[in-house]
Formats: structure tokens, C-alpha cells, sequence
């Protein structure tokens, strides 16, 4: 592919917007069914879902080819126990108990899967009651605990993934969970962490979604300012402690059947429901198409916390530094390291684009060289978007009072190095 058709191809990943989506209400909560993956490119997806920011099922096809979907099921569709014994029994994991309210989540313990597989049972013999409560295994790194397994393949459309890229590098965590629930178990109403993508493979079960789009959420709060635990409480009716629930619209509903894929968008309120006994893999991201809501998101994120610690501004030594300690262990990262996620995917795509151009230029077919573009393509697309947050951060007053000048590299040499490779790369 010649330099001239190169830059005309890059009108696939436009520069859209860097603003926050506005509020969707679906026509008639109507949300698209993916049926074959055949039929269905990557592009479909990034122009049809990623950048209108909407949500999408796809069909039980695009994971029948996984590990978990044959080994964790039985022939009637079940939760295959004895498999899961045998291969996890000893793993610790994270449960949390549905029936008990604390704050706005659920208290969670960490018990043996071997015992709370014994408790599943027992629940399910007893006709879905315990006196332990509804019991849901949530949250659990199964995968970085056990990376030898077969379990599934993260499907094309959901790996440009920077969250887990920048947390795979800097080897501390990863946003890519197992879930496991009985019949009734339940997650009660949240937007995902940073407000990220997440894709939610059912390998076995049902669930139900309840999804608000962004921004109807604000009809949801109460007098006070808080949102719901339950968006099915009848509570929610009295309009003297949810004066304005009446202005909000109908969730848009999924019932998500075993094997499918459900894809949330960035930003979008939900609550979700095991109408089965259920298992699923999750995974949270973010990425060139998002990234500017994650940075509206932390924004907002300190300055909470700046009003929560207000009245101390002018009393506590180094105020902003303790508001970004604060940030960080409210939200899990804060502006220095939010600087350093968009520094590593940007040298990681520099590499790309390095890469790409040594392949492109000892080509020997087009077949290769089509290959080469399309990662370039890609690679500057997240280039351009993480320029633009970038500025964005460095413009940033509380940014500035950081000593930004102090990080390695400083942000103007970044972004100088960034916009270069762009231009390289459209010569």
C-alpha cells in the first residue's frame, strides 16, 4: 500500500470528537443482535458500536470454539462442578453475598472454590435458600492465576484493550474476571470501573440486563444526591426522595442466553440478574475510542475529592498531593499514573508503527503489506487520541501543581514525539 493510499484508508479511524457521548435513549430500548462472525468485521464493530458508543449481543457462535464453553458445561447445559473441582477446587476466590447491603455493594469474603462449590450445591438441593444468603462468586483473576488453561479467547473486537495492556505491563493486576452465581444472584446497580467498555460471555446460564445510557443515570438519584442500590425498588417511585425518577426512561433490556457475548458501553449504568444457575467471563476496557470519558471520569473523580476535603485546603500541608492519594485509593489511579498509562500505549504503538514500516518496506506481496496497514492504521488512530487527552492533562491546572515536568518523559517531549511519529507516519 503506497503512502497516498495509506492516508486516504486512515478515514476509517476519523478523528471523532474528543467530547463525552451525550444521552442515547435506543428507539424502543432496540439493541442489535450480532449473529454471524462471518458476516461481521472489526470495523463494523468500531464504526457501529465503539464510536456511537451502543450497546450489542453477540450470538452464541463467536464463543463456540472456547475451552470453558466445552469443559465447564455439561451435556444439559449445567455448571460442569466436578470439572471445576478438579482443575480450581484449591483457588481461593471472591464472593460476595447478594442478600446483604453494605453502602451501595454487596460484602464479599474469600473462601475456597471447593467450599463454595459445596455451598452452590447445597443451595440449589434446598431449593435456592441458605442461611449463608445468595452467594456470587465475583471478580475472580482465574485466568492470571491459572494461564496454562484452555479457557477462551478474547474475540477480535474487544483487543485493543489498553487498560489490560498498560496493568499487564506494569505486571500489578488486570481488569479480566470469572463470575459464578446460583439462580437469584444479582449485581446491584453500577457503571463499570473508569468508566470503561466491558464484554460479558454467558459459558453457561442466563442473565438479564437493565442498562442505562449515560446521563440517565442523574434521574435515578434521590434527594440527596445518591444513586440507587436496586433501579427495581419501589421506592424509586416516591417522588419526595427521587424527586425527578419520573423524567427517566425504561432501561433498555437484555436477556443475555448461555454462550453469548454482551458488549456495555463506556459510561452506561447497569444491573444485572442471574435468572440461572450462571457463569460468565468479563473483561473491563478501554481504548482509543474511550479514552477521552475515562479522563472526564478521573476529573470529576478528584474534584469529589477536593470538595470532600475542602475545608482543609489552606491548613494541610501539600493539599493537592493528599487529594491524589485520596483519588488514587477511592479510584485506583490518579493523574501521575494516568499519565504513565497513556505514555506506555504510546510507546507501545510507536513500536507498532516502527515495526510496521521495517515490515512494509521489505514486503515481497501485497498480502503483507495490506497486513502492515491495517495495524498502522490502528496505531495511529490511538496515536492521534492519545495526543488529544494528553494535551487535555497537560493544560490541566491540577495537573500542573503535580511538578509534571519532573516525570520521565516530560509531557511536552511526549507529546512532541507523538505528533512526529503521526507525521512519519503520513508522509
Amino acid at each position: 500500500m503506497d503512502r497516498a493510499a495509506f492516508a486516504c484508508s486512515t478515514a476509517f479511524f476519523h478523528d471523532y470528537s474528543i467530547a463525552s457521548h451525550g444521552a442515547v435513549c435506543l428507539p424502543q430500548g432496540h439493541v442489535d443482535y450480532i449473529e454471524k462472525v462471518e458476516s461481521f468485521s472489526y470495523s463494523d464493530f468500531f464504526r457501529d458500536y465503539l464510536i456511537p458508543n451502543h450497546p450489542c449481543v453477540f450470538s452464541a457462535k463467536f464463543t463456540e470454539g472456547w475451552g470453558s464453553r466445552r469443559n465447564w458445561v455439561t451435556r444439559d447445559g449445567k455448571p460442569n462442578f466436578d470439572y471445576l473441582l478438579q482443575h480450581f477446587g484449591k483457588a481461593v476466590v471472591p464472593v460476595a453475598n447478594c442478600d446483604v447491603k453494605e453502602y451501595n455493594s454487596n460484602p464479599k469474603e474469600q473462601i475456597p472454590l471447593k467450599e463454595y462449590i459445596s455451598y452452590w450445591k447445597e443451595y440449589i438441593k434446598k431449593n435456592y435458600h441458605s442461611p449463608r444468603g445468595c452467594l456470587y462468586l465475583k471478580d475472580w483473576h482465574l485466568c492470571r492465576a491459572f494461564p496454562e488453561q484452555d479457557i477462551y479467547m478474547t474475540p477480535i473486537y474487544f483487543t485493543s484493550d489498553w487498560l489490560n495492556e498498560y496493568w499487564d505491563a506494569i505486571g500489578l493486576d488486570d481488569y479480566r474476571f470469572v463470575y459464578m452465581g446460583p439462580k437469584g444472584s444479582w449485581t446491584p446497580f453500577h457503571a463499570d470501573v473508569f468508566r470503561s467498555y466491558s464484554w460479558s460471555a454467558n459459558i453457561c446460564g442466563k442473565k438479564k440486563w437493565l442498562l442505562y445510557p449515560p446521563r440517565q443515570e442523574e434521574y435515578l438519584r434521590d434527594r440527596h444526591g445518591n444513586l440507587p442500590f436496586d433501579v427495581t425498588a419501589p421506592g424509586l417511585q416516591d417522588s419526595s426522595i427521587y424527586p425527578r425518577y419520573a423524567q427517566s426512561c425504561p432501561p433498555v433490556e437484555i436477556i443475555q442466553e448461555a454462550g453469548e457475548i454482551v458488549f456495555i458501553p463506556s459510561g452506561w449504568h447497569h444491573q444485572v440478574y442471574n435468572l440461572e444457575d450462571t457463569i460468565s467471563i468479563n473483561h473491563n476496557w478501554v481504548n482509543g475510542c474511550n479514552v477521552a470519558i475515562m479522563w472526564s471520569f478521573l476529573q470529576d473523580e478528584l474534584a469529589a475529592v477536593q470538595r470532600e476535603i475542602s475545608e482543609w485546603r489552606d491548613t494541610m500541608e501539600d493539599w493537592h498531593l493528599q487529594c491524589q492519594v485520596i483519588m488514587k485509593s477511592c479510584t485506583g489511579i490518579n493523574y501521575k499514573e494516568f499519565y504513565n498509562f497513556l505514555k506506555v500505549i504510546a510507546e507501545n504503538r510507536i513500536s507498532v508503527l516502527n515495526h510496521v514500516l521495517d515490515e512494509e518496506a521489505s514486503a515481497k506481496n501485497t498480502h503483507r503489506a495490506a497486513t502492515s496497514a491495517l495495524g498502522m492504521l490502528h496505531a495511529v488512530f490511538d496515536l492521534k487520541r492519545t495526543v488529544q487527552v494528553l494535551t487535555s492533562l497537560n493544560a490541566n491546572e491540577d495537573f500542573k501543581k503535580l511538578n509534571p515536568k519532573s516525570l520521565s518523559p516530560p509531557p511536552e517531549a511526549l507529546l512532541h514525539h507523538l505528533k512526529a511519529a503521526i507525521d512519519t507516519a503520513l508522509l
